[in-house]
């Protein structure tokens, strides 16, 4: 990746107090991860609340750090991926305020060192740009990037290491919530792979059509794109990753750490920059 020196993982976790709080606020989840000495020491999950308070916020980062063995005197560095604007301004006050740190944001104005092609780059989501940083830390490009989220994203980089842009599809849980409240006769079934795509019964096959019809999907997109960037290394993240992934025939990789070594990298740059 051009213009950006990705920081080394490690092993080592004792002996530096120096923590990084990474946050990636989703339409679903907050997902919260605490690095130190460049490795993951913790992650938590917090569901998504668009009308919660400063207090609220800060209240309940703060608590899930505490349960594990975090304190506020630990986090000396923040930095924050959003797609809520309604709780973004709210997540960074409560941030501030109970563990004492201000969040980098990441938006246009931050230097990420990625070169974007996108034609309207400021409608380019905050976590896209993320996936695309942690990813070219691990892998050469070209790369796609496939994000099971409350949307599922796919996201391209070219040879180079630009960023290209990509495609938005409904998520799966987004749409299978729509077809249980709109098929009256359709009740809801576990998420999970069927033994079988000739469903023998009305819950096999609603988990044919929807965890082997995605996995057709991102098949079928992926292809496709591999194409226009004459071949491309293929990386899964999001919540859903571990259920559709391995019933692709284009993805070989889950990365569920993916978007938090983004942040990682990201706050990394910010503050050489910032020296």
């Amino acid at each position: 990746m051009r213009g950006m020196h990705c920081m080394p993982r490690t092993s080592a976790l004792g002996g530096d107090s120096r923590m990084l709080l990474a946050l990636d606020l989703g339409n679903t989840n907050l997902t919260c991860g605490v690095f130190a000495q460049g490795r993951l020491r913790l992650r938590a999950r917090l569901s998504t609340r668009r009308d919660g308070t400063s207090d609220e916020w800060g209240v309940l980062i703060a608590q899930q750090l505490a349960q594990r063995g975090v304190g506020p005197a630990d986090i000396t560095g923040a930095i924050l991926a959003s797609v809520v604007p309604p709780a973004t301004s709210a997540v960074i006050a409560g941030v501030r305020e109970f563990l004492g740190v201000v969040p980098i944001l990441v938006d246009q104005s931050l230097d990420t060192g990625l070169e974007v092609a996108y034609e309207h780059p400021e409608e380019l989501g905050a976590d896209r740009l993320v996936n695309a940083v942690g990813a070219l830390c691990e892998l050469r490009p070209p790369i796609i990037i496939v994000d099971f989220g409350t949307a599922t994203t796919f996201d391209a980089i070219d040879r180079l290491g630009r960023y290209l842009g990509g495609a938005i599809a409904p998520g799966i849980s987004v749409s299978a919530d729509a077809l249980f409240q709109r098929a009256a006769l359709l009740h809801r079934v576990p998420l999970q792979p069927p033994e079988r795509a000739i469903g023998r019964t009305t819950e096999e096959s609603l988990q044919s059509g929807i965890v082997l019809g995605f996995a057709g999907q991102v098949d079928a997109l992926v292809r496709r794109m591999q194409r226009e960037l004459g071949g491309a290394e293929v990386v899964a993240t999001g919540g859903l990753a571990e259920l559709i992934a391995p019933h692709t025939e284009t993805v070989r990789r889950i990365d569920q750490d993916l978007t938090l070594r983004g942040l990682l990298q990201l706050h990394k740059r910010a503050t050489e920059v910032a020296r």
